[in-house]
């Protein structure tokens, strides 16, 4: 009877602990801009939406996309694993911006009232450690 009432216990703190990671990201806004001369992408994740915007005027209305439960939890999984002290001192693998090879990029997270922002790296090659989370946030805006 000890072992059933431990298993259901168990079963009962994990589905918990997965919500609480679900709530965390619920109050977390990700966003993503690249930047050149001739492009801009503008990419704001909330509330299982993507906000896409390619006019840096903000003259056209943005293009909203829902987020799949798949990529959504995804997403999670990839927003769970970043470290978000260490966002700041990321290093850049790459350094193509500087001769207009790429363009300039970079993330901005708001988690629980702090705000967390890289330094710039290149459109397309991100630091290791977001690498993940940022081609997810960039695959939004391949969708139609």
């Amino acid at each position: 009877m000890k072992a059933i009432g431990m298993i259901l216990l168990s079963i009962f703190l994990g589905k918990s602990c997965s919500n609480q990671a679900q709530n965390d990201i619920t109050n977390t806004t990700l966003q993503y801009t690249a930047t050149t001369r001739g492009f801009y992408q503008r990419i704001i994740v909330a509330n299982q939406k993507a906000t896409i915007s390619t006019d840096r005027n903000q003259k056209e209305i943005p293009k909203e996309v829902k987020i799949s439960d798949k990529d959504w939890k995804e997403l999670v999984d990839y927003f769970q694993k970043v470290d978000l002290e260490s966002i700041p001192q990321l290093k850049d693998p790459t350094q193509k911006r500087f001769y207009d090879g790429a363009a300039i990029a970079n993330l901005k997270i708001r988690h629980k009232d702090k705000n967390y922002e890289t330094t710039d790296f290149d459109h397309e090659f991100p630091p290791a450690e977001i690498e993940k989370l940022v081609n997810k946030i960039v695959s939004f805006s391949k969708e139609e």
